[in-house]
């Protein structure tokens, strides 16, 4: 995946990439395609150089070296820590022991929410202690609980027939899993359609395509008007054990604990290093990943991972001598749990100069063996990727599929900067 981003990005500052309109200054619009064509293959030793050194050279695994001493000295990074924040001051002083350019702290503002101690006991018609995570900006429950009938649905059509039935009793969905995109709309906002039928808690089947008894977290998100109720998530075989339950006329009954407390917004930081451009240093090519983390795992796949391979990418391109004419950025988010908090406010400091950016660029869906680059352009841009992405033809990564999107680059995308996710 490295090998793509560099890739990339060294050879981007040729294009003129916009998905509706001109990004860059300089115009290429011009030149013939054969004349691009011909200079993106001119990189191809540029390409070869930075594949060897991040394969075979003194480069090989050090960004996987470098993750797992941040993950293991810090651990967990949720928004609103101090082990987030401990991992923002190291991660500034690395970036400038590597020699790396304008390194700094970008200041924001982030919530701060705490899950505190929880638990869900089945209490009829059996008793089943049953393993959950509370979503992130979920309120508490009193001290002694939630105890209430369930009603089991599997859509939010379901809820909506059968809303007489919610009132009172805490609403389990057992949605299928579709894919990520469409599934984890029950996560966002199964509190709050549950609140509006009167429910007092929601549960809702982690957004998972398997399970191992292992539920999962994730942001939720409260509406201005609905009532605040405690939701968590619970395992896929919990969700269809209580769906069997309930098809058979089982009453099902549930205790439900969560001490989870919102505090005030915490003080944090975006975490910026750059190459600056030789020719257009006021034109940016931005690579990014997320420093945050939830608070039940290191954050190594989400997204230290995606953290890590960026930061590689001005490691290679600055070991082997190399200056894009365009300024290379990178910039580590803070409380993209949270929704794309620190990205948002990135977004707001630095919008009024927009026609600067060239391309944005965010690795936050895990770091598997690569296949190719999801891309949000012009069709004229695509082709012109295309054809950077042949570069890539050694270690077989050339694919360009469409929906380049990210919850941290979505904002620049929105307003018409080309995007990219590495895949």
């Amino acid at each position: 995946m490295k090998f793509l981003l560099l890739t990339f990005v060294g050879v981007v500052h040729l294009l003129s990439l916009s998905s509706g309109k001109t990004i860059c200054k300089n115009d290429i619009s011009q030149r013939s395609f054969q004349e691009i064509k011909e200079e993106i293959a001119s990189y191809g030793d540029v390409a070869k150089a930075i594949i060897n050194l991040a394969v075979y050279g003194k480069a090989q695994n050090r960004s996987y070296e470098r993750l797992a001493l941040l993950v293991d000295t810090v651990g967990p990074r949720p928004s609103g820590s101090k082990s987030l924040e401990k991992a923002i001051q190291i991660m500034h002083q690395n970036l400038q022991e590597d020699g790396l350019e304008n390194v700094h702290l970008e200041p924001v503002k982030i919530p701060h929410w705490e899950r505190g101690e929880e638990s869900a006991v089945m209490l009829e018609p059996r008793i089943h202690k049953m393993a959950i995570l509370g979503l992130g900006s979920s309120i508490g429950t009193p001290p002694e609980g939630i105890t209430a009938e369930v009603l089991v649905v599997t859509s939010f059509e379901e809820l909506q027939r059968r809303a007489p039935e919610a009132r009172g009793k805490i609403v389990v969905y057992n949605q299928p899993y579709v894919n990520y995109s469409k599934t984890v709309q029950y996560r966002v906002q199964g509190s709050v359609e549950a609140a509006k039928v009167g429910a007092v808690a929601s549960l809702i089947r982690s957004v998972a395509s398997f399970s191992i008894y292992s539920p999962h977290t994730g942001i939720q998100e409260y509406q201005d008007g609905v009532p605040k109720i405690p939701t968590a998530c619970i395992t896929v075989e919990d969700a269809e054990m209580m769906s069997r339950m309930a098809s058979r006329g089982n009453r099902i009954v549930i205790q439900l604990k969560m001490g989870a407390k919102n505090y005030p917004d915490a003080d944090s930081f975006n975490t910026v290093a750059e190459i600056v451009g030789s020719k257009y240093p006021e034109q940016v090519v931005l690579v990014s990943g997320h420093l945050d983390s939830w608070d039940v795992g290191q954050g190594a796949m989400d997204d230290g991972g995606g953290a890590f391979i960026s930061w590689e990418a001005l490691s290679l391109i600055k070991d082997l001598g190399l200056r894009p004419k365009r300024t290379l950025r990178l910039v580590l988010w803070t409380a993209e749990e949270q929704g794309g908090i620190g990205a948002f406010q990135y977004y707001q400091l630095h919008k009024a100069n927009i026609s600067n950016y060239s391309l944005v660029m965010e690795s936050d869906l895990g770091t598997f063996l690569p296949s190719g680059l999801q891309f949000t352009g012009s069709e004229k841009a695509r082709t012109i990727v295309e054809e950077v992405m042949s570069l890539l033809q050694p270690v077989n990564i050339t694919q360009v599929f469409r929906a380049g999107e990210g919850t941290d680059i979505n904002f620049w995308i929105q307003a018409g900067v080309p995007g990219a996710v590495y895949s």
